[in-house]
């Protein structure tokens, strides 16, 4: 089965509800669930597992040793995998992945895990599975030959991208400068604290950029293909909860990742085509939200015919840039789930120790060997040096603000 619906329209309730109605208590694999980016791979996992279901699901991927992942393989013994093309082949080589009692097969965001830097690893994948495995494909946009894969297919075909772009307003930002880094930067400050993600070509370029935004005072992450994970993870983080309010990104933020009320999507570089745009885009006006979709321009540069309708927006105001900061930062805690702390644990700490508010700390992420969260950043400088001195459930760790 080929599912192709917009971005933002709920694809991953819409193979995940129905896969749970599948899957037997048995503690046996029965599900695989192949995506494209570690991001993907862990956000999808956290859904199954906030599901309220009794599936157990484990996430595979590229940038961290896979030993320790054969390890929980084998003592959760999960009823889902979720993984990158690489790393899934990587442990049915070795044998970690026993497919023979597997019924499902999905393949999110289909047409990019078919690529051409995929399609090795794909095929081979697929060699490896049981032929009687019920497949399902998932994507907003279909831009790959698939019939290798899948010689016959029921496709369900739910593309209206009316009904997204009607919730995106489109405009154009004019750049006088061949270096747009001027014009980024006073038009950021144009949309105040409003949540943003700015899409950029190269890797290379989402360092000069964050660099630059970071100089003149702006609140950002980055994030891109060649960073350690646990820096992705990070920087995705203090821009998810948050604690930044600018997210510098390569396409790599593009498939996806669920980000809860992205205001604005900025195309600092042009998408290389229709497909990239439609998945930037999506990043924002989920469900029934509005979202709105700046295209960046400079001297030498036109707008694609793929996008549209567009208005011209103006940049009102030069003086002197003065950024108003987020109320969160961050704060890391150096244990996890692996310690047996929870977000309870964490919440009850800042508050009777550290003399936090409810409304004082906000987003709580336990990872196993570590924490992440969000605390309000006008109390953290005055209670971080009685925090760092205090055990928190028991335990002496490290505990330090994030910038």
């Amino acid at each position: 089965m080929v599912l192709l619906s917009p971005t933002g329209s709920g694809k991953t309730l819409a193979y995940l509800l129905p896969m749970f109605e599948t899957i037997k208590e048995e503690g046996v694999l029965q599900a695989i669930i192949i995506v494209p980016s570690r991001e993907l791979t862990i956000q999808t996992v956290n859904v199954i597992k906030d599901s309220g279901t009794s599936v157990r699901a484990v996430a595979v991927y590229g940038g961290r040793p896979a030993m320790d992942e054969h390890r929980t393989l084998c003592g959760v013994q999960p009823h889902v995998i979720v993984g990158t093309p690489g790393r899934l082949l990587d442990h049915l080589r070795k044998g970690n992945i026993q497919p023979d009692t597997l019924h499902t097969l999905i393949i999110d965001e289909f047409d990019k895990c078919l690529e051409l830097g995929f399609r090795d690893e794909m095929s081979q994948v697929f060699s490896a599975l049981p032929n009687n495995v019920k497949r399902v494909l998932l994507s907003a946009t279909e831009n790959t030959e698939i019939t290798n894969f899948l010689p016959e297919y029921t496709r369900l075909d739910y593309l209206d991208h009316n009904a997204q772009s009607e919730r995106i307003e489109q405009y154009v930002v004019k750049s006088p400068q061949k270096d747009k880094l001027e014009t980024l930067s006073h038009f950021l400050h144009t949309l105040g604290q409003e949540q943003t993600i700015v899409f950029v070509g190269f890797r290379e370029s989402v360092e000069r950029v964050a660099k630059f935004l970071h100089q003149h005072g702006f609140y950002v992450s980055s994030l891109h293909g060649g960073m350690e994970q646990r820096d992705r993870e990070k920087e995705l983080y203090r821009f998810v909860s948050g604690c930044t309010n600018i997210l510098v990104s390569t396409d790599i933020a593009s498939r996806g990742l669920d980000i809860q009320d992205l205001d604005n999507v900025v195309h600092y570089h042009l998408p290389l085509n229709e497909q990239a745009f439609i998945h930037r885009n999506g990043r924002t006006a989920r469900w029934d939200n509005v979202g709105r979709s700046f295209l960046l321009i400079g001297p030498d540069e036109d707008v694609p015919e793929y996008v549209g309708i567009t208005n011209d927006f103006y940049i009102l105001d030069n003086s002197p840039i003065v950024i108003q900061p987020p109320k969160w930062e961050t704060l890391y805690i150096g244990k996890g789930k692996k310690d047996k702390l929870s977000k309870g644990d964490i919440a009850g700490f800042l508050m009777k120790v550290g003399g936090f508010e409810r409304d004082e700390v906000g987003r709580i992420d336990v990872r196993d060997h570590y924490s992440y969260v969000a605390v309000s950043r006008d109390r953290l400088p005055n209670a971080l040096p009685y925090l760092k001195e205090q055990k928190i459930k028991g335990m002496k760790t490290i505990i330090e603000r994030i910038r």
